[in-house]
């Protein structure tokens, strides 16, 4: 009677929770529950980096502070208008923030080989962080062009000034008609350099936080930890990314000729030396505290409800 050969062990079969796609669909419902709760500040953000800047007959947008210019969205406007293009930043969100945390995850685990716990080298960590940013955001670029365009329509409306854009699907379509597939991508490179740095910040310093107080404390992997590590990526996040903001939505809500061309600069760079020589070098942190008030609970309620979720549906956490 011939051996019976011995059983093969079990190997563990792998489950969808642990995927790349269910990582990248988690974040994306992270991403809305963050986006909504703290859009009004995204939108009041906006409205200050305008301000200050020339428009195309001379006259300059005026100041209104950071209170003022949200009362005045809210008495002149109404206060649904706080949450004004929020369909577009979900839009956004669903390409960006999946492939952003899709990204740095393989970068770290498939292509750096790190565990968990393990020691992750600071140079590593914010080459990932920057890669998933720059690439997340180039190819969600056309959804933050609305977005913008779509958050100073209520200002332009006040000032008597005709309605660019009639929503986002509109949007799309005039943006694409003035300057073609190029035109979508208008302000990619400001973007992109601002999500690369807005990353940096984000990713790389909450991979580092969260592992850096695991293993210097006795806490658990808990919402203590999550808090901690989530504000200090809001923090470092917002001081990094907000000169690279200001010039992004300089660029992104200038208007266009009819070659596509912006009427007001013609790349990051001439955004950048205007913007100092007629406002100083303080102009670049303009709505520099709106940006940190909502990166900080932005990150807070993104971190939160990425590790809850992980953690109800049995995944891995982060």
């Amino acid at each position: 009677m011939p051996p019976v050969p011995p059983a093969k062990p079990d190997l563990p079969v792998p489950k969808f929770v642990d995927s790349l796609w269910c990582v990248y669909a988690v974040s994306v419902v992270a991403a809305w529950n963050a986006e909504f709760l703290t859009y009004p500040l995204d939108l009041i953000k906006t409205r200050l980096q305008i301000q200050g800047e020339l428009n195309k007959n001379g006259g300059k947008v005026p100041y209104r502070g950071m209170m003022g210019t949200a009362l005045g969205i809210t008495r002149e406007e109404g206060l649904h208008k706080l949450w004004q293009g929020v369909h577009a930043a979900f839009a956004r969100h669903l390409v960006y923030s999946g492939t952003r945390i899709m990204t740095y995850k393989v970068l770290k685990e498939k292509i750096f080989k790190q565990q968990s716990q393990e020691y992750f080298p600071l140079w590593k960590s914010a080459l990932c962080g920057v890669s998933a940013g720059a690439l997340a955001q180039y190819i969600a670029s056309p959804t933050d062009l609305v977005k913008v365009q779509l958050q100073m329509e209520g200002r332009r409306r006040l000032m008597g000034l005709p309605p660019r854009v009639h929503g986002i699907w509109d949007a799309f379509r005039k943006v694409w008609a003035s300057g073609g597939v190029r035109g979508l991508w208008k302000g990619s490179v400001p973007n992109v350099q601002r999500a690369a740095l807005v990353n940096l910040g984000d990713l790389t310093t909450y991979d580092l936080a969260k592992r850096f107080i695991l293993g210097h404390t006795n806490l658990p992997d808990n919402h203590i930890v999550h808090v901690t590590a989530s504000c200090c990526a809001g923090f470092v996040a917002a001081s990094m990314g907000t000169p690279a903001d200001v010039i992004k939505t300089r660029i992104m809500n200038q208007p266009l000729d009819d070659r596509g061309r912006g009427l007001l600069y013609s790349s990051s760079i001439d955004c950048l030396n205007k913007t100092i020589k007629t406002e100083g070098f303080g102009a670049l942190y303009k709505g520099f505290v709106p940006i940190w008030m909502r990166m900080a609970p932005w990150s807070l309620s993104f971190w939160l409800t990425y590790e809850e979720v992980l953690s109800l549906i049995g995944a891995k956490a982060w």
